[in-house]
């Protein structure tokens, strides 16, 4: 569904559990899902996406909610579990025939992307943990934090100061994501999601640490080194619980392909890469 003319993504709607969500395409070859944080768009792919879109063929997803995506249909729960069904959904959608996917997923995408390798590992071709949610030990403070912003009044009080803090980058591009994420948080109704999904990362539905152990697909763990809602430290045990994850630690806050669009690619796209590479031999030795 490439626009070849105008080389721009081309989005339609998918329809999920949560209701539908608005998608987009661009590139050709195995295909990457490019999953970002709650509160962010698509778009914060943007400085990324040419060079993946170079070799894979990109699906960049709005959550429900967000962006371009309406609001999500009654009664379905905003939830950490409920933003990985979406991915389920968009998965077995935009796939072609039975080919595996890969997934790049950022805080609660990087969530929503361990969970879908580790249920279903057949259908996982490469795992890009991005500063991801599911590996927090659930602690006191884990719990005080999640119950704050779990009240939409403080979310929606807090998230300029909030997003300032986790993003750590004063570059344009970066204050345009930033801009995006804090009328995000305060749109009517999203702020209630938003705050829904907050009171969940608190519950053992959105830790998938044990889980992990089922995941086959090659993974990379990429962390930013200021980031300091999930730490590098978080990022280690991810790393850890994941067999054979390696990781690469960026000078960046929360969403490091934002902030440092060419370090992430050098090291993301050789692993996606590689990754399709050994797909492909292992379906002709068979």
């Amino acid at each position: 569904m490439l626009d070849r003319m105008n080389d721009r993504p081309v989005s339609h709607r998918v329809r999920t559990r949560a209701g539908e969500v608005v998608v987009d395409e661009l590139g050709s070859g195995p295909t990457v899902l490019l999953l970002p944080a709650a509160a962010h768009l698509r778009g914060d792919w943007d400085l990324v996406r040419p060079a993946l879109a170079a070799e894979f063929r990109t699906i960049a997803v709005d959550w429900p909610g967000h962006g371009d995506s309406p609001a999500p249909d009654p009664g379905w729960a905003a939830t950490a579990a409920g933003f990985a069904d979406v991915v389920e959904d968009v998965v077995d959608h935009v796939r072609a025939g039975d080919e595996p996917v890969g997934l790049l997923g950022n805080s609660v995408g990087g969530f929503a992307a361990a969970r879908f390798a580790a249920r279903r590992p057949a259908d996982a071709g490469a795992l890009v943990l991005v500063d991801s949610g599911g590996f927090v030990p659930i602690t006191a403070l884990v719990r005080a934090f999640g119950a704050a912003m779990g009240r939409p009044a403080v979310l929606h009080r807090i998230y300029p100061w909030f997003s300032r803090w986790y993003m750590r980058d004063a570059s344009p591009f970066g204050a345009r994501v930033r801009a995006a994420a804090i009328a995000t948080a305060r749109r009517p109704g999203t702020t209630e999601l938003l705050s829904a999904l907050w009171r969940s990362f608190s519950t053992p539905a959105a830790d998938v640490r044990r889980e992990a152990a089922a995941i086959t697909a090659p993974t990379l763990a990429v962390w930013g080194a200021r980031d300091p809602v999930l730490p590098t430290r978080v990022g280690r045990i991810a790393a850890d619980a994941v067999p054979g994850a390696r990781m690469v630690v960026l000078d960046t806050g929360h969403v490091p392909f934002a902030s440092r669009p060419d370090a992430f690619t050098s090291a993301v796209v050789p692993f996606l890469r590689a990754a399709a590479a050994a797909r492909c031999g292992s379906d002709r030795a068979r």
